[in-house]
């Protein structure tokens, strides 16, 4: 079943169930797709799906953020189950330690010796853990290794 199909089946589920968060939630997520259809100027494929939840997580996220430092805890609350419906429709994210070990591997493969190279680093691992990792925490984690690869 393809993903626009699932989160169709899944708004009509929350609608019918009263759902409204859910509902809320997806409804604005299908805004996003058709809004990225319009830009595309063809349909999307699954990967493009795939980016655009990732955008919408990373939008939740950084509102979580914000909310958190406005001590805004009814928001962080309503934007942390947004965001868990959202990844629910992501692939498995990537655990800490399969990343480190995909991003040492980069940095093996590509010689990069300096955060300064770190650009170069994180061209080469944004594809390969595309949807299945946050880009912030690609990048803490590749500025954290190149800087211990300086010292």
């Amino acid at each position: 079943m393809s993903l626009l199909k699932r989160i169709d089946d899944d708004l009509i589920q929350a609608l019918k169930g009263g759902d409204s968060l859910k509902a809320t939630t997806l409804r604005g997520l299908k805004s996003d797709f058709k809004y990225k259809k319009i830009d595309k100027g063809a349909e999307l494929t699954d990967d493009d799906l795939i980016a655009v939840l990732n955008t919408a997580a990373k939008r939740h996220r950084d509102s979580i953020e914000q909310f958190r430092a406005g001590k805004r805890d009814d928001l962080v609350q309503k934007e942390t189950a947004e965001l868990k419906i959202i990844l629910s429709y992501l692939p498995e994210q990537m655990t800490e330690e399969k990343l480190r070990q995909v991003i040492a591997e980069v940095i093996r493969e590509t010689g990069a010796d300096s955060p300064a190279k770190s650009g170069l680093v994180m061209k080469e691992v944004m594809p390969k853990v595309k949807g299945q990792a946050d880009g912030k925490l690609v990048s803490n984690i590749v500025a954290e290794l190149l800087a211990v690869k300086k010292e």
